[in-house]
């Protein structure tokens, strides 16, 4: 596993820290631009199959609990930034939870897009270049790993 700079460490802290302790909202924000970028990817989501318009989707208390879950994630990774290697079984598992429900790989290149678009919209100013490759470069660490549990898992299926 790729490791990241100490300044990239102090980036990512200090911009997931400005957050605040309630995510969830950042969250919707990065899911409404996720499906904005591949409204297809919606329909891998089957809580209410009323869901339109989008927005529906969006606050029904089982997307809000997927929401908190992703979250939580890249609250994980975040607080493991020294260690990251120690989420490599968790995050391959998470790679192969993502194919078992039809999610591709390329889609995870969007859901990187649309953190981005949601720390832009969330720090304003304080999103730099420097901290947008910051992020990038722990998001990439992230995908590899949950690419790889992806991989594997579409090996398992072909057996």
């Amino acid at each position: 596993m790729e490791k990241l700079t100490e300044k990239d460490k102090e980036l990512i802290r200090g911009s997931w820290e400005s957050l605040g302790k309630n995510k969830v909202p950042h969250g919707v924000v990065m899911f409404s631009r996720l499906f904005e970028l591949e409204p297809a990817l919606l329909n891998l989501f089957h809580y209410n199959t009323n869901c339109s318009p989008t927005q529906d989707c969006l606050s029904s208390p089982e997307f809000l609990d997927h929401v908190t879950k992703v979250m939580l994630v890249i609250d994980a990774a975040v607080s493991h930034l020294d260690d990251l290697h120690t989420l490599e079984d968790f995050l391959l598992s998470l790679g192969k939870k993502h194919q078992a429900v039809g999610v591709n790989t390329q889609s995870f290149a969007v859901v990187g897009e649309s953190l981005l678009y949601m720390l832009q919209c969330s720090l304003g100013h304080g999103y730099t270049g420097p901290l947008r490759q910051a992020w990038l470069n722990m998001y990439t660490i992230v995908v590899a790993a949950m690419s790889r549990g992806w991989a594997k898992n579409g090996e398992h299926k072909t057996d």
